[in-house]
């Protein structure tokens, strides 16, 4: 029995160092010399402090903020330890009445604004944590934001367009607006 046992406890050894340790030492440094900042976790600073990642969502509820897409994880919002989606069927009426208190929301925000509401806007994602709205939900927040803010609607697009990534290699995923790249934009206007 032992002589089955031996050779089966060496592998097991063997393929734990290798697997366990080396690899994921290898991989790590390999990340942190060819892409640093993804593997520091995208951080975003301002005057020296981390504001945030590039890769997780924020709640920003000021009207002079773009709003992002709303958070399924909990107990909190953009929650990454509790990744996920609400999981919340079309027919749940508990999805209706969250979509509609946050269409109620967006239509009391901006009472002018008669465009159709972007479905972004009134949904999560299925991590809860995309820091992305589409074009169409950002464009939809430009008067609001702009007039709340004293800048004109043009500005606040272009800065919209300046921050817009378009499709990963011109044909994966759809258009984005990282909401945070934006607002932090925003506030470097210095307006109101």
């Amino acid at each position: 029995m032992i002589k089955e046992l031996k050779p089966a406890l060496l592998m097991l050894i063997l393929m734990t160092v290798l697997t366990g340790v080396l690899y994921p030492a290898l991989v790590t440094s390999l990340a942190q010399l060819f892409f640093p900042q993804q593997s520091a976790g995208s951080l975003l600073h301002v005057n020296g402090q981390v504001v945030g990642s590039e890769l997780i969502g924020q709640t920003f509820s000021e009207p002079r903020y773009f709003w992002g897409r709303i958070s399924a994880t909990s107990p909190m919002t953009y929650n990454a330890a509790s990744s996920g989606g609400s999981n919340l069927g079309p027919l749940n009426p508990a999805l209706k009445d969250a979509v509609d208190a946050r269409i109620a929301a967006l239509k009391e925000s901006d009472p002018t604004q008669k465009l159709p509401i972007p479905v972004d806007l009134v949904t999560s994602s299925a991590s809860g944590l995309d820091p992305h709205i589409s074009p169409a939900a950002a464009l939809w927040q430009v008067p609001r934001v702009a007039r709340e803010r004293g800048l004109s609607e043009q500005m606040v697009r272009d800065l919209v367009a300046q921050h817009t990534a378009g499709r990963a290699f011109g044909f994966l995923g759809e258009a984005g607006v990282n909401v945070l790249t934006l607002n932090l934009a925003l506030d470097q206007k210095k307006v109101r």
